[in-house]
């Protein structure tokens, strides 16, 4: 019987738990880009610790849980070239929505943001694309 679906499920709830204690405990949004960003422009200075504890929590926690569980095989590309593109994509993507993911799509329908839902849509929308352009187009992932 197949149950991935569990994990998907599983990381979802810890999302949504981990942007309700933020918003919570900070009354701000839990939005990687706003936080990574106001350090990197240093909007973000007073808060700097929060931030940087933040973004400490979100490399070491998954490598503390794979010390636990086990590993499940990806799908992950080992083309540097599109990594990286992807990841510039990404960036654009962020700073042209002044967001990403976790502070809309989490964060923003969870509160019945009508910019969340709308940057959302297009974020899927620009998935869908990028997966119909680069896998089945040019085939390079």
């Amino acid at each position: 019987m197949q149950i991935d679906w569990i994990y998907g499920l599983i990381g979802g709830l810890i999302i949504g738990v981990a942007g309700a204690v933020f918003l919570l405990g900070n009354g701000r949004i839990m939005g990687a880009s706003g936080i990574i960003g106001g350090l990197v422009d240093g909007s973000g200075r007073n808060t700097a610790a929060e931030r940087i504890s933040f973004l400490a929590g979100l490399i070491i926690a998954p490598l503390v849980i794979v010390q636990f569980w086990d590993r499940t095989t990806t799908n992950v590309t080992s083309n540097i070239a599109v990594l990286i593109a992807a990841g510039l994509l990404v960036g654009i993507g962020t700073r042209i929505a002044n967001g990403c993911t976790s502070g809309h799509g989490v964060c923003g329908i969870s509160r019945l943001s009508l910019r969340g839902m709308v940057a959302t849509v297009f974020y899927i929308l620009a998935g869908g694309l990028s997966v119909v352009l680069f896998r089945h187009i040019l085939g390079v992932i």
